[in-house]
Order: C-alpha cells, then sequence, then structure tokens
C-alpha cells in the first residue's frame, strides 16, 4: 500500500473513512456525517484532549466530515476547506445548515443582538468566518440566526482580495500561535492559509505541503508574493529586501529585512529549502 499522510487522510488503526477501504487498514471503515462549526473558533487537536498539541482552528461555518464522536464528547473528522484530519469538540459542531453567503473580511468583527454598536456585542469573528445573512438592517447584515454584523466588516462569500500579501500585512503584530489562524494568534503557515484564502487560492495547512502543492519554482531575486520556504517554515515576500511572517524569534507577526531574517534562520541550522511564484 502507498503510505498515505494522516494529516490528510481519515484513517487511525481504529477506524477510517470508508474511501480509504483498500488504500490503508483499520478495524473498521465508516461513511462520515457532515456537520458545521457553530462557534467563532473551534479548536482542531491531535488527541481528543483539551491539553493536547493545537494542530490547526476550524472556524465558524466550516463544514467538517466527522466520521467517530466519543462518549467524553469528542468528534474525529476532517476539514472540508482544506482537508487537515483531528479531533474537535463535539459541542463546537452542529448539524450543516443553508450554504453560508458572506464572510467576514476584517481581522475580527462583531456581532450585536440588534442594529446598534452601542449594544454589548454577542460575539467577535475573525477573518474567513462565514455566514448565511438572510436580511440587511440598515447598515448591518442580519444572519438567519439573528446577529447583526456592520456590513463593513464583510464581503460576498465569492469575493476575492487582489493581492493576498496586503492580507497577511493586516495581521502585522498579532501574537505567534503554533496552530493558530486568527489574529488572536497564528503560525507562519497558518498567516499564509489565512492570506491564501482570502485571495481566492486553495491552500494546505502545513508549511511542508505547502511547498509542495503551491506555486511554481523561482530561481529570480525575489518578487511581492513569492513563499520562501525552510524546513518547518515559511514566509511571505513583501518586495524583493523585505519579508512578513508569523515566527516564534519575534513570537509575532513581524516584518525585517530577508537578508536577516536568511541569515538567522541560517545560524539556527536551517537553510532556504524552496522559493515558490505563487502569483
Amino acid at each position: 500500500m502507498v503510505a498515505l499522510d494522516p494529516r490528510i487522510n481519515p484513517f487511525r488503526p481504529e477506524i477510517a473513512a470508508k474511501h480509504l477501504q483498500g488504500q490503508v487498514e483499520a478495524k473498521r471503515f465508516v461513511e462520515g456525517k457532515r456537520h458545521q462549526v457553530l462557534e467563532p473558533i473551534a479548536a482542531l487537536r491531535r488527541a481528543p484532549s483539551h491539553d493536547a498539541r493545537l494542530d490547526t482552528e476550524a472556524l465558524l461555518g466550516e463544514r467538517v466530515m466527522i466520521y467517530e464522536t466519543t462518549d467524553e464528547g469528542w468528534a474525529w473528522g476532517q476539514l472540508e476547506t482544506d482537508g487537515h484530519v483531528g479531533w474537535l469538540s463535539a459541542n463546537a459542531l452542529g448539524p450543516s445548515g443553508p450554504a453560508a453567503t458572506h464572510k467576514v473580511t476584517v481581522l475580527r468583527a462583531f456581532a450585536f443582538p440588534g442594529p446598534d454598536i452601542k449594544l454589548p456585542p454577542l460575539t467577535a469573528l475573525p477573518m474567513g468566518a462565514q455566514l448565511t445573512v438572510a436580511r440587511q438592517d440598515e447598515r448591518f447584515a442580519v444572519t438567519v440566526s439573528g446577529w447583526h454584523i456592520p456590513e463593513v466588516c464583510l464581503a460576498p462569500i465569492k469575493a476575492r482580495r487582489s493581492d493576498f500579501v496586503t492580507v497577511a500585512e493586516q495581521f502585522l503584530g498579532s501574537p505567534y500561535l503554533w496552530g493558530g489562524k486568527t489574529s488572536l494568534g497564528l503560525d507562519c503557515s497558518g498567516l499564509v492559509q489565512v492570506s491564501l484564502q482570502a485571495a481566492g487560492v486553495p491552500c494546505p495547512r502545513d508549511s511542508d505541503i505547502q511547498e509542495l502543492a503551491l506555486g511554481k519554482l523561482s530561481s529570480a531575486s525575489l518578487r511581492r508574493g513569492d513563499l520562501v520556504f525552510w524546513k518547518g517554515h515559511v514566509a511571505i515576500a513583501r518586495d524583493p529586501e523585505s519579508l512578513i511572517h508569523a515566527n516564534s524569534h519575534h513570537m509575532a507577526v513581524a516584518i525585517e529585512p530577508a537578508s536577516e531574517a536568511t541569515a538567522r534562520i541560517k545560524a539556527a541550522g536551517s537553510e532556504i529549502t524552496a522559493v515558490k511564484r505563487v502569483s
């Protein structure tokens, strides 16, 4: 059998997706059931424990194919957006509802109980959260659940940003968080993924998979939008001289000269593995 990556293929020794039968070994194979993320941010973890490593985050409205739900309240499945596999709290999920019509395009958008920004907000939604808008109320979009969100914070679900680097620059100063992908905290590949998705470019979650899947190899001088890869890290070129990346050195999304970043990472024992041109 060809070895499949368990990060993006739903199989474990105990259970696997029915469509993988014949490709992997498992005690049983099951059909998945489609669910939807109901919370603004839902942690997807390596194991069914709140102490387990955070692999990534699922955002409001995202669809998830669930293959197992435990008595302890954990659901194991695969995100439809990027194919990542892991464990989520079952409380963060619900039945798959109507298709999303809009998405959040700012770092964080408040949802209010009525058409008044002076009301106490019900929740805060991250960039990329997906919503189904039922109607308009003055300057607010009203969701099927009754949330009122300022229209200026939303765009139609198929809207595309023209420059994904500009999206990444919005996150400048956001704290570094392994597995995160919102302005509350994000890692290097999370920044790349969120930024490219805002521009309508499908993007895997982890940097090694991104290196294989995105763009074309480039040996020319850096150009805005190029992705620079090291083992376990990725940065975005803003221009020939500077990079923006979420990194543990600054513990934040930072802009720094490409030469300084390259020298610093080389001193830590890692050379550039590829430069990929995606735009």
